[in-house]
């Protein structure tokens, strides 16, 4: 099976002949009725990296775990490997070992209080000798020549949380892919490798992955940072509601056209917002507040307001919004709500005044992953549909549909369990759980992290529907270019401390960057 590929670079009669590495043909995928996967193609070449993207619940979570064994397709498609055919409706997880198909998720699944050595060998296995003794010489032997090769920053000596997180999913890639030796057959998948990493690793990986596709490794490549999709990739395969809508270079793209093809409409409109004044009354007052890395810190949150929080990893962001919300006591310093003195024990004390928060990590602290949609949803007032000591189920489903029409959540009932949706319909979810009780203050960390445009944008309305409303919202977000978009006001936080404000057109991705690495730059 070959693609026939015009160079844009050289016109349209330079033609090469290119076969690829992976091929994917007619997978289909259908879950209760809905249809997840629909005829689906996908190639990607020997030493190219492709990028796949499509907004919340498009299908591209679907054909990973296809590709992985995790999930059989339909009958009728086939997946091809260099010369072997396999049926999609039978690839299981030893099949994609064998067939070198590695994925490394954004949950590494790395050990942090183990060696690099040791890490490498939970993926490999260990070498033993008679009566089972690890034969430590040849494992970091091995391990070193691994480092060597995928350019890890290490000893096989080395704590693996002594690394920075780039680094760590380096370690991760080179475990995925030891199996394969130097032949770089097979196809490594990427989901979402970045969406943890603070800026100045960002690039790190990246040389990485150029570096290995250099070598010949194909490289399938999934992020929701669209900068870096149009940055690192060769081509990219676009996915809207289950079904392939195009693949191109990715030299032919801006990032608005790419997202067009993701959406089917553009969203800049939606996201971008002119910033309002900040003078209302205060919801949120914060004065000398010392917690963890804080130090010092003081700020005001008015009615209307986002008020966007700009830093660098360690600088205390999450840390202030925790505090804020009763799960961190503070180490000093004084905060108000509403002009009253409060000091929260508890989040559940944050939450009787009106304060209610979304944390960075969804999965870990935010969504019941196991529980239903409707259940997710309704959590945050789950005392209402109690009578009598029974569950008014017929309410809370009623209620859940109204829900999930209102905040644009794709599911096809409320009955499934969370973990069925896309990571956006998820947070969708979250942010729907709390709305419902209205709150004065909404405390949100990360809110957009791995979540498509379109999503991105919809979780943005919906917080300015509540800022209209009267409410005042502290959002901390790694993405500058997206504080830009849509806070009124940033501080910028370095070292624990506030070190300058900005407002209306001052705020810039550029800007906030600026502020966040460079000693000096503090303003007001």
């Amino acid at each position: 099976m070959t693609e026939v590929v015009a160079s844009p670079s050289q016109g349209a009669e330079a033609v090469a002949t290119v076969a690829p590495a992976v091929s994917v043909r007619g997978v289909s995928k259908t879950f209760a009725g809905t249809r997840a996967l629909d005829d689906v193609d996908l190639d990607v070449r020997p030493g190219e990296i492709h990028a796949l993207c499509g907004g919340n619940g498009s299908g591209k979570s679907t054909l990973i775990k296809i590709l992985s064994g995790v999930y059989q397709a339909d009958p009728g498609g086939v997946i091809r490997v260099d010369d072997e055919d396999v049926a999609a409706d039978a690839v299981t997880p030893g099949d994609a070992s064998r067939l070198s198909i590695c994925t490394v998720h954004q949950d590494l699944a790395v050990f942090p209080d183990l060696s690099v050595a040791e890490n490498l060998a939970i993926g490999g296995g260990f070498e033993t000798a008679l009566g089972g003794r690890i034969r430590w010489g040849r494992q970091r032997r091995q391990a070193a020549r691994l480092i060597e090769r995928f350019g890890i920053p290490a000893t096989p000596r080395t704590r693996l949380a002594s690394l920075t997180v780039a680094a760590r999913t380096q370690v991760a890639i080179a475990r995925a892919l030891q199996a394969a030796g130097d032949d770089h057959r097979g196809l490594l998948i990427l989901d979402e490798p970045t969406a943890a990493l603070p800026v100045k690793e960002v690039e790190q990986l990246l040389e990485g992955l150029r570096k290995l596709a250099a070598q010949g490794q194909s490289i399938l490549y999934v992020s929701h940072r669209l900068d870096e999709v149009l940055d690192l990739c060769d081509r990219v395969t676009v996915l809207r509601d289950g079904r392939r809508v195009a693949t191109t270079d990715t030299a032919d793209l801006d990032e608005q056209g790419l997202i067009e093809l993701m959406l089917g409409r553009t969203v800049e409109h939606q996201l971008r917002h002119e910033p309002r004044r900040t003078d209302g009354a205060p919801l949120l007052e914060i004065r000398h507040l010392a917690s963890g890395p804080l130090r010092d810190v003081s700020l005001t949150l008015h009615e209307g307001e986002v008020l966007g929080i700009a830093g660098l990893l360690g600088s205390g962001r999450s840390t202030l919004l925790r505090t804020v919300f009763g799960d961190r006591a503070p180490d000093g310093g004084d905060i108000a709500v509403g002009g009253r003195s409060v000091r929260y024990r508890r989040p559940i004390d944050a939450i009787a005044d009106g304060i209610v928060m979304v944390p960075e990590n969804r999965l870990q602290d935010a969504a019941f992953t196991d529980l239903t949609v409707d259940m997710n949803g309704a959590l945050s007032v789950i005392g209402g549909y109690w009578r009598g000591g029974f569950l008014r189920g017929r309410r809370l489903r009623e209620d859940g549909r109204d829900l999930i029409a209102e905040f644009g959540v794709k599911t096809p009932t409320g009955a499934v369990p969370l973990s069925a949706l896309s990571g956006g319909n998820q947070q969708k979810v979250v942010m729907a759980r709390w709305m419902r009780r209205k709150p004065q203050v909404l405390l949100l960390d990360e809110p957009t992290q791995g979540v498509d445009v379109g999503a991105r944008a919809d979780i943005y309305r919906l917080v300015r529907e509540a800022t209209d409303n009267g409410s005042g919202a502290i959002v901390v977000a790694s993405d500058f270019e997206e504080l830009a978009h849509v806070a009124d006001r940033v501080l910028v936080l370095r070292r624990g401390r506030v070190v300058a404000e900005v407002s209306g057109a001052d705020i810039t991705a550029h800007r906030l960057t600026e502020l966040s690495l460079v000693e000096g730059k503090a303003t007001s």
